[in-house]
């Protein structure tokens, strides 16, 4: 029996978006998790298994970005869907300049952005810059459903969440667009030569022309050369053909494939050590 006195069952409808979970865990990564984590806070539990309910029928009906802006079309149980608004307010341009400059000081980041990752430690280049990429003051996400509940986040509210986090693992750049940055404002900005100022100059020598290097190119030079190198297979191993798995036009690829990968990797290792014991001979 819900809440309010003229209450009617769900109209069902097999168009809208039907969620990919259907049951346990809703997404997989972090930044999908801590969307929904934030969300489950303000719902109580009833509330909260309809709008997973809501969301793994399908009643949630269209959901559409803007800067900043969601919009969303849900199926209750009148004819007309609800209407439910998400606002995240955008960070200005001071704001992001503070972030760009805490992100570049992490190689680490700039190189996962670039590749489209997102860096599984990137709040701390916000908290470095005293924001958040996740909404967390009153005043940074603003909410609305026409549905009759006083509720600060009713069931389609919470179904469009849940909807929404599964955007977020697929595209976790959305996060990014609703900040108010897409990905290739974000990238291009980060990809930027940094500026070397004159009185810096002087201590960068130009690097001598290719043609110069070839003999040696593959080589480690001296500052490296006692550098003790320990390499171990991944866990597990071969991960991307793990992932892809066997291709329907030949089931039997992935095990030819593993033992020319393993053929290939020892060669490697055998060939890049004895090249280092000889180096190691020669000097002796």
């Amino acid at each position: 029996m819900s809440w309010y006195p003229d209450y009617k069952p769900t109209i069902k409808t097999t168009e809208g978006i039907k969620a990919k979970s259907r049951q346990g865990a809703f997404v997989k990564n972090w930044w999908a998790n801590r969307w929904i984590q934030a969300m489950e806070r303000l719902v109580d539990r009833g509330r909260l298994q309809r709008g997973r309910t809501y969301a793994r029928q399908g009643q949630v009906l269209t959901l559409q970005e803007a800067k900043g802006h969601l919009v969303a079309e849900v199926q209750g149980s009148r004819r007309q869907p609800y209407k439910v608004q998400i606002h995240v307010q955008p960070l200005n341009e001071a704001d992001w300049r503070r972030v760009l400059d805490a992100l570049a000081e992490r190689p680490l980041f700039v190189a996962q952005l670039l590749g489209g990752e997102m860096p599984a430690e990137i709040e701390d280049a916000f908290a470095a810059a005293k924001l958040s990429l996740f909404p967390q003051r009153k005043n940074d996400l603003q909410q609305s459903c026409s549905c009759p509940d006083p509720s600060a986040l009713c069931k389609h509210l919470a179904a469009v969440h849940y909807i929404l986090a599964e955007r977020f693992d697929e595209d976790p750049f959305l996060l990014f667009r609703l900040r108010g940055k897409t990905q290739e404002e974000l990238v291009g900005a980060l990809g930027q030569e940094p500026v070397v100022q004159e009185s810096q100059t002087a201590a960068y020598a130009p690097a001598p022309p290719l043609s110069a290097v070839l003999d040696t190119f593959y080589t480690i030079g001296p500052e490296l050369a006692h550098f003790r190198t320990h390499i171990t297979p991944p866990d597990p191993p071969y991960p991307v053909l793990e992932r892809l798995g066997d291709p329907d036009f030949m089931p039997e690829a992935r095990q030819w494939l593993l033992r020319a990968y393993s053929a290939i990797s020892e060669t490697a290792v055998n060939t890049a050590f004895a090249q280092a014991n000889d180096s190691a001979e020669n000097e002796q």
